[in-house]
């Protein structure tokens, strides 16, 4: 074997046993997935954030109308349901604006069985605007049942990277929730100086 044989011999050794920058090159091969999987938890958490804040709006608007302030406050049919609507808005604008994204529904019934016959599914504020105009507003009486339901679309933020909460075709997700209840006695309330 010729000296510069052994030379190049004893350079592939030292080339082979150096460890110099293995870190950056492992850290290379395992940052995509840890980011992968840090931002697919934050989307997770965060969705649900959204989910639960939609909820809450609903519980908020279902109370002003259980108690008769929906029914009780001034003006017309249309500032009683701008009103609410604000109301339901100032808790969801944390995820975008509230035009185009969110259509609050509310609708009284006489019976369960009136209540049950109604299988219409949620209309969102990207269903055709005949349909978004169609959306009833009856906040019912005294002792009537009541169906609150709020529809936000809700924007993912990470539609490529990680868990695509989205649905097919977009980046958009919509966040649907329903309160029924019976309206209070509230006229007899105040009367009785509840």
């Amino acid at each position: 074997m010729s000296i510069q044989q052994l030379i190049r011999a004893k350079k592939r050794r030292r080339f082979c046993g150096d460890r110099r920058g293995s870190a950056a090159v492992e850290f290379s091969i395992v940052a995509p997935v840890f980011l992968l999987m840090m931002f697919s938890t934050f989307e997770v958490g965060w969705f649900y954030f959204a989910n639960s804040i939609v909820d809450a709006s609903v519980s908020g608007a279902a109370r002003q109308i259980k108690t008769g302030q929906v029914q009780r406050s001034g003006g017309s049919d249309a500032d009683k349901f701008q009103a609410l609507y604000d109301d339901v808005c100032d808790i969801v604008d944390t995820f975008g604006a509230c035009t185009n994204r969110l259509t609050v529904e509310v609708k009284s019934y006489t019976t369960f069985g009136e209540l049950a016959a109604d299988t219409a599914a949620a209309t969102c504020a990207d269903a055709p605007p005949d349909q978004v105009d169609a959306i009833p507003f009856s906040p019912g009486d005294e002792l009537q049942i009541v169906k609150v339901r709020v529809c936000y679309i809700y924007t993912t933020l990470n539609p490529a990277i990680g868990i695509n909460l989205a649905e097919s075709g977009s980046s958009d997700r919509r966040l649907v929730s329903t309160m029924i209840f019976r309206n209070e006695p509230y006229e007899r309330n105040s009367q009785n100086g509840a």
